[in-house]
């Protein structure tokens, strides 16, 4: 079956670089650093240290407290950071600097892999989340390289498609040597696909294990400050094409009780900010883009986020939170980050990304699910803005439900060490 997947891999390399140029239209980066993702990364890392591999933004930034900590126990182990997108590249420069190397992984190539262990000689390789490169995984276990899961979710939806792999995906658990699971549902399934049970921990999620920078209070105080935000401020974060069109109908209505409340919205992707521009053009709105640091006025209807890296921060002036990519089935973004700012979040139905938080967020009162509808989205914008006690309990209830589970950093570090200690 390994077999086949890397044939498969090799035969698709030339789709793979006409879609690099494709995407490549919008942001020019995706036609950049060709050769790292083919693991040519010689004077670019730093070898014998600690590999962590990010997928994108949202893994990126989970993972940068998991760093820190790594860099703080183990100050003479260089950690490379690996990403797939340029957007997550970008995050990792921006929060780390030059505090680690960083590269993009290779693509699931053999020879790439090959090429790209033999420069890095990792000690330990950890992915975050639920990223499984068959040739990887293989190739570190044929070099006796630990390689860790952390922070590992996996769906039934993707357990399902797993399961159809039968021995194969079983023969690749065996080969990794530790899942770290954010919950039990999630373990029990790992295990259901043939993982050994004693290569399988469950710790919780270390998204919970977040918390705002000096720096980050630093600006978002300031921001305040330059703004003048006297009046009630709604955030739509992390939206994806098909969600803006519902939140901007949304908006246009509740314009009319509330004709003093300010929108910031911000797409996914840096390469659709162009678009939502378009749409919040074509809808009339008094708006600014964040990129081009203009001050908002009373007239000020719509901020358009169109800047990289600032959303926490963005978090921090606003009242109510919509979480992007659940009004559209591709599973929802981080509920945690507004729950940090002590403010109500607002999601649409398809959570499935984060299943469990967001049913923990909907049992303490802390998150509020609508349909996928204009209508709906209003009703709950609305409902809280009319009740502003309810939603200052919402918000409360969602950051205790943020701090009553942190602690999972610290257990997944002690699983680390054990790996780290032992060479």
């Amino acid at each position: 079956m390994q077999i086949l997947y890397t044939i498969l891999v090799y035969l698709i390399q030339p789709l793979v670089w006409l879609k690099l140029l494709w995407r490549s239209r919008k942001a020019p980066a995706y036609r950049q650093r060709i050769l790292e993702r083919y693991g040519f990364c010689n004077n670019k890392v730093k070898p014998d240290g600690i590999l962590v591999h990010a997928v994108s933004v949202g893994e990126t930034i989970a993972a940068i407290p998991l760093i820190k900590a790594l860099q703080q126990q183990y100050p003479d182990l260089p950690i490379t950071v690996t990403t797939m997108t340029p957007t997550g590249s970008q995050r990792v420069k921006d929060l780390l600097n030059n505090s680690v190397s960083h590269v993009y992984l290779p693509y699931d190539l053999p020879c790439a892999i090959r090429r790209f262990l033999k420069i890095l000689r990792p000690k330990l390789v950890i992915i975050m989340e639920t990223e499984l490169w068959p040739n990887l995984i293989s190739q570190c276990n044929k070099s006796q390289i630990p390689l860790i899961i952390a922070n590992a979710r996996l769906s039934e939806r993707s357990a399902n498609r797993y399961r159809k792999l039968g021995q194969a995906i079983s023969n690749l658990l065996s080969k990794i040597s530790m899942v770290v699971a954010q919950n039990q549902q999630d373990g029990e399934r790992f295990v259901s696909l043939g993982l050994p049970t004693s290569h399988l921990a469950v710790t919780g999620s270390i998204k919970f294990d977040i918390d705002l920078t000096a720096e980050q209070q630093q600006k978002i105080a300031q921001l305040k400050q330059q703004w003048q935000l006297n009046r009630p401020t709604l955030i739509a974060a992390s939206t994806h094409s098909g969600e803006d069109e519902i939140i901007l109908t949304a908006f246009k209505h509740l314009l009319k009780p509330h004709p003093n409340l300010l929108l910031i919205i911000v797409p996914r992707h840096p390469e659709r900010f162009r678009a939502v521009e378009k749409l919040i053009t074509d809808n009339g709105f008094n708006y600014l883009c964040r990129s081009s640091n203009a001050m908002p006025t009373a007239q000020t209807q719509v901020i358009l986020g169109d800047t990289m890296g600032e959303l926490l921060e963005l978090y921090g002036l606003a009242d109510i939170a919509f979480v992007g990519g659940s009004l559209v089935e591709h599973g929802g973004h981080n509920p945690l980050e507004p729950a940090l700012h002590h403010i109500p979040i607002i999601s649409g139905e398809h959570f499935f990304n984060f299943k469990v938080i967001c049913e923990q967020l909907i049992s303490a009162k802390g998150m509020t699910v609508c349909t996928n509808s204009a209508d709906a989205l209003y009703s709950a914008i609305d409902h809280l803005l009319n009740d502003k006690m309810m939603s200052r309990q919402m918000g409360e209830h969602a950051y205790q439900v943020l701090k009553q589970n942190q602690g999972a950093l610290h257990r997944l570090l002690a699983i680390i060490n054990r790996y780290l200690t032992s060479k």
